[in-house]
């Protein structure tokens, strides 16, 4: 009986597009950007069990909106069995700053909106005179 490539702990790029629900072009656009490194057997593109926990963490990272130089600096850092600390304290670094960014964006935010009620009903008491 023949094993299945997860069976030995190998992944397709549609095994893993299924599983996470991304498009295998996304998975592709990750690896051009050198966040996976699969095998290749002919054609075909042979995801490890490491492969899939970068993709893992990859998708993480760009739902907390970090970018993929960010991202792929955490995960290049990583090295099991070795001490993760500075990973960790790197992580807490880049994370501290995109969330003092999404800080400044969210005061710009408010205050473009009070600008546009403060227009809006100096608009709305004109239209009225007339």
């Amino acid at each position: 009986m023949r094993q299945t490539e997860k069976e030995r702990g190998e992944f397709s790029i549609g095994e893993l597009a299924s599983e996470f629900e991304v498009t295998p072009r996304a998975i592709r656009f990750y690896e051009d950007h050198g966040l996976l490194a699969p095998r290749r057997a002919g054609q075909r593109r042979i995801y490890s069990p490491s492969d899939r926990t970068r993709l893992k963490l990859t998708l993480r990272g760009k739902r907390l909106g970090l970018s993929l130089s960010e991202i792929r600096e955490l995960i290049d850092m990583y090295e099991p069995g070795r001490d993760e600390r500075p990973q960790l304290e790197r992580f807490l670094a880049v994370l501290g700053t995109h969330k003092a960014s999404l800080l400044q964006q969210r005061a710009d935010i408010e205050a473009q909106l009070s600008e546009l009620l403060v227009f809006e009903k100096k608009v709305k008491k004109q239209l009225k005179r007339r």
